[in-house]
């Protein structure tokens, strides 16, 4: 087998995600045949290192030995039952282990299949919990523009960007919408704390306006991943939380991007000494081996729904592969290499590395800015660095950095004019070199003309 035997194959029968198909008449599929640590080797025999963590999800490499070893035994006992009145160890041992590391009050845990999915079950709780009080009159959420939050119908609504969202728009329920407080377009001089605060006076006049018809305000706390990794001070959480519990509406944290190390800290909401009544999790939950997610939540909203069946309180959302026990394994695996190895404080190097090895193109023409919130670095492309006027999208500059990198061994996506990078956290000091100097050069190139 090669990677053209395959490539013919694959696109005789497959569609790809988040892609125009035709695009591959001229921009070859790269099929990967295995993987190892940050490495990606295809057919022919080419590597590539996995700069963006395969959309976000590895996060200790590929072919890690102890998850490799967690879900060989467990399927060996068992795969995968109903967890509708059963249980299997797998599941409850997650949940525990969540439990013991989740900001507090978040005490019980939700399985769902995917990020998408944790969003369902988060804004469908949310309103469901207010019914159950007797509040019929909340139905709406607050959201904030450039974010976004998955592709399902209800994600895609609670959402900001048009790329995403725009099409669809006919079939979305209606959302009240808040500026970002993305500190890309603060003034000259103006700190991103200061930007922050000033950014959340439109939350604050929603919420005092619109409060009693509110369920909730859903986040995606520090970074807005998919909005082209924009970020955002931790002050603005702080003040979310505040207000959030002065006008009665739930706080959804939507930190499956954001979760598990990803922002220098296990959860984001934690820089900010806040907790959400609601998170969302999922990508890096299973260290990037299963499909899984959990919507995490307190007790009090748990017990809103605890009552006789002829209530009909209860919550009825399901998928089939709830709590998969395979899926368990390996996010329990990858929690266990979280306290073995230490990697909260480990990550902290690596970190330094990243923004070290990218400072040579800080003042490059075409870079507007170069952003980092702990394990993820962005660079900004733009035509005009004074302005920050952006390139026209149709020219598709971060295309060409895509290209160069696969021509170099490298796996960059950018998003956009951003490029970005959110690698495993086993890479290495020498990875991030080789990293950002074909990211650089690639940038270069992309914006020459």
């Amino acid at each position: 087998m090669n990677n053209n035997e395959l490539i013919k194959r694959d696109l005789s029968v497959l569609w790809h995600p988040c892609t125009q198909m035709k695009d591959h008449e001229w921009l070859p599929l790269i099929p990967i045949k295995r993987g190892k640590g940050v490495w990606l080797e295809d057919y022919d025999g080419n590597r590539y290192l996995d700069a963006i963590s395969s959309w976000w999800v590895n996060l200790f490499g590929h072919s890690n030995p102890k998850i490799n070893a967690a879900i060989q035994q467990q399927s060996k006992q068992l795969e995968h039952v109903l967890l509708a009145g059963f249980s299997h160890e797998p599941a409850v041992k997650l949940a525990e282990e969540l439990v013991k590391i989740l900001p507090e009050p978040l005490e019980r845990c939700f399985f769902t299949d995917n990020g998408s999915s944790a969003v369902e079950a988060a804004l469908k709780m949310s309103y469901h919990y207010w019914r159950n009080l007797g509040q019929n009159g909340k139905t709406k959420f607050i959201a904030l523009t450039n974010s976004y939050h998955g592709e399902t119908l209800g994600a895609l609504a609670v959402g900001g960007v048009d790329l995403y969202k725009k099409t669809y728009h006919p079939l979305l329920m209606d959302v009240l919408t808040v500026q970002s407080p993305d500190c890309f377009y603060r003034e000259p001089g103006e700190s991103n704390r200061d930007y922050s605060i000033r950014m959340f006076e439109p939350m604050r006049r929603k919420l005092e306006k619109y409060h009693k018809e509110v369920c909730a305000v859903i986040i995606e706390p520090l970074v807005q991943c998919a909005g082209n990794m924009r970020m955002y001070d931790s002050i603005y959480l702080w003040l979310l939380r505040q207000a959030c519990n002065e006008f009665g509406v739930h706080l959804i944290a939507d930190e499956i991007a954001t979760g598990f190390g990803r922002t220098g800290s296990m959860f984001a909401c934690e820089q900010a000494d806040i907790s959400p009544d609601i998170m969302c999790l999922s990508k890096g939950l299973t260290g990037g081996y299963l499909p899984l997610a959990v919507v995490a939540t307190t007790d009090r909203l748990y017990r809103a729904f605890y009552d006789d069946y002829e209530t009909l309180k209860a919550f009825l959302h399901s998928h089939s592969y709830t709590g998969n026990a395979l899926a368990c394994s390996a996010a329990i695996a990858t929690l266990a290499i979280f306290k073995e190895k230490n990697v909260i404080k480990n990550n902290k190097s690596l970190e330094k590395c990243m923004l070290d090895a990218v400072l040579p193109i800080v003042d490059h023409p075409h870079v507007a800015e170069i952003r980092q919130q702990g394990m993820i670095i962005a660079i900004e492309m733009v035509k005009n660095k004074a302005t920050k006027e952006s390139f026209p999208w149709q020219q598709r500059r971060g295309l060409h950095v895509y290209q160069y990198g696969l021509k170099n061994e490298m796996l960059l996506r950018p998003l956009g004019n951003v490029v970005y990078f959110m690698p495993p956290y086993v890479i290495k000091p020498q990875e991030i070199r080789q990293m950002a100097d074909v990211a650089i050069k690639g940038i270069d190139l992309a914006t020459k003309n």
